[in-house]
């Protein structure tokens, strides 16, 4: 009895283990297909400004407030955690530094992807689910559009070209937050706090976390349009659909914010050695 109990339970998971494995793998295929199939619209004919503008200001002026509350309040909670720190080895002066070395190359990129994913990702997830339950995408197809064109490279192209943008606010909110909160409430002298900050930070780091944001914004876009193509049938589908990009686009964002990091890590190591001379300039 046991040993057939054993059994059941080993062939159940090996089972599970491969259907998993399977999913996987035909997902990622999918997904890779469908990027490609973006890639060659985004090559050729590009949709009219009156099709891509309404998604520009849906994804970017509509996400500027969340952006900049949000930023503002993660600068205030790393002064918040740092300070303390600092302080008992008496090393607060360069609290701006770690305020805003964490964000603009690290908080500020991930923190408006992840923004953009739950508020923009969800949304064209659902948007574009709904349509295809409804047969509009069908609809369109009979027309003679493509729905890769009409429906998809609008919002890639609002996704890919505005997240840089949202970076650089989520950045600025969070440097503005973070240095009102350290000097008028931590008492750090301002001038200290921002000379620190200029000698630590360069613009590579800065032009980092821009660089990783346009890769988080085009993940974003590709896996929301891609799983509202994949709705099943019903309201319980279309939400099934806003959750798995969220979850899928945070996911994406972790992985591609660590290889993106050790890029731009090893980018700046040989900038330093083989093309930046701190005593001689550019050689």
């Amino acid at each position: 009895m046991a040993a057939t109990a054993i059994a059941n339970f080993s062939t159940g998971l090996v089972r599970g283990l491969g259907q998993r494995t399977v999913e996987s793998v035909q997902f990622a295929g999918d997904l890779a297909l469908f990027s490609l199939d973006l890639l060659g619209w985004l090559c050729g004919r590009l949709p009219r400004g009156r099709v891509v503008l309404p998604n520009l200001y849906t994804i970017g002026v509509q996400s500027v407030p969340v952006v900049l509350i949000t930023g503002c309040f993660i600068g205030m909670v790393l002064a918040v955690q740092s300070y303390d720190q600092l302080r008992s080895v008496r090393m607060e002066a360069t609290l701006g530094t770690v305020i805003n070395l964490t964000l603009v190359k690290e908080l500020g990129p991930v923190l408006a992807a992840v923004m953009l994913a739950g508020r923009v990702g969800s949304s064209i997830a659902a948007e574009i689910g709904t349509m295809k339950i409804t047969e509009q995408i069908d609809a369109l197809r009979m027309l003679g559009a493509n729905p890769i064109q009409y429906l998809v490279v609008p919002r890639f192209l609002g996704c890919f070209l505005l997240i840089p943008l949202l970076t650089v606010f989520a950045d600025a909110a969070g440097l503005v937050g973070g240095w009102v909160f350290s000097t008028q409430l931590l008492g750090v002298d301002s001038s200290h706090y921002w000379l620190h900050s200029e000698e630590m930070i360069s613009g590579f780091d800065f032009g980092g976390g821009i660089f990783k944001s346009f890769f988080f914004g085009a993940a974003i876009a590709i896996i929301a349009c891609h799983r509202g193509f994949h709705c099943s049938a019903g309201a319980e589908g279309v939400g099934k659909a806003a959750t798995e990009s969220f979850v899928f686009s945070f996911v994406a964002i972790m992985g591609l914010d660590f290889l993106l990091s050790i890029l731009v890590t090893v980018l700046q190591q040989f900038w330093f050695a083989y093309w930046y001379r701190p005593t001689m300039g550019p050689i």
